[in-house]
């Protein structure tokens, strides 16, 4: 699956004034992490806020995005029920997504037994036509065991997983379940240069969803052992983070993609006076660090 090797770049999703989404910045957000060097495009990932959207909004955006971007396309799926994952994911399919990515049901934790019934029930429903990736993101939703990846795997209805647990040890394990034939992609920033140099196919990249530029190189970086680079790379990406982890998810994203440019809307939840004076710094900062 070489389609999906490389860095997705989890895009946000851009705002209008009443709330509603903001297609020509959608449209500009796209081109920017293109020219970037992103391999790929992942919509509706938690960077953009898939909870908040409605299912026409979703398939709306989706299918407009799969026209307009030169590089592959992504769908992330993820909804509270079964029926909207599954409506998401045949639209997704028929708009010509390059795969879609499918964390279980949001907002409450399920069992195992209860997960595998859902992976179950979706890939009959959804049936083939698309690839199918098992989103692991436990910081989102409910934690994927190894068990129960290695059974769904093994129905071979699933292409690969990706996992944003940050844990090595479960990355690795995961790894050598999905075996030579199932695509694995690192979906956690902070450890994404670690599972790269471990051989993930790829990674699913909120930092990169702001700054392709430096992802993809730091991509390139492994890939062609370039190790003192890499580490350089590394260091300033663990520098974007550090701002990252100030905030609520995905704030630091929005207010740099909005840096660079492209309308991005107000945010979804208000932040207290300190967090606003600390934005501030970083809107300050964020300029500075990106021509460096």
């Amino acid at each position: 699956m070489a389609e999906l090797e490389g860095v997705f770049a989890a895009a946000i999703t851009p705002l209008g004034k009443q709330d509603d989404i903001d297609f020509a910045a959608a449209f500009e957000l796209v081109d920017l992490l293109a020219r970037g060097g992103a391999s790929g495009i992942a919509l509706f990932t938690d960077a953009g806020e898939y909870a908040a959207r409605s299912v026409d909004e979703r398939t709306r955006l989706l299918y407009l995005t799969v026209k307009r971007s030169r590089v592959p396309v992504v769908a992330g799926v993820g909804a509270a029920t079964l029926d909207q994952s599954v409506a998401l994911a045949r639209e997704a399919r028929d708009a010509g997504a390059a795969a879609i990515l499918v964390p279980p049901p949001f907002f409450y934790r399920y069992q195992q037994d209860d997960l595998y019934e859902f992976y179950s029930q979706f890939a009959a429903h959804v049936g083939g036509g698309v690839p199918i990736l098992i989103s692991n993101n436990p910081a989102h939703a409910s934690a994927i065991a190894l068990e129960t990846a290695r059974a769904l795997l093994a129905t071979g209805h699933f292409a690969g997983i990706e996992d944003a647990s940050g844990d090595p040890q479960t990355f690795a394990c995961l790894q050598a379940t999905a075996g030579a034939n199932a695509t694995i992609l690192a979906g956690h920033d902070p450890t994404l240069a670690q599972a790269l140099r471990a051989r993930a196919h790829g990674a699913v990249s909120g930092v990169a969803g702001a700054v392709p530029e430096l992802v993809t190189a730091l991509y390139r970086a492994i890939r062609n052992g370039n190790d003192s680079e890499a580490s350089r790379l590394e260091q300033r990406m663990q520098e974007f983070i550090a701002w990252c982890d100030e905030f609520p998810q995905p704030v630091i994203l929005r207010v740099a993609v909005a840096l660079r440019g492209i309308k991005t809307g107000g945010l979804s939840v208000p932040i207290g006076a300190a967090r606003q004076k600390r934005l501030e710094e970083f809107r300050q900062w964020f300029p500075k660090w990106l021509k460096g």
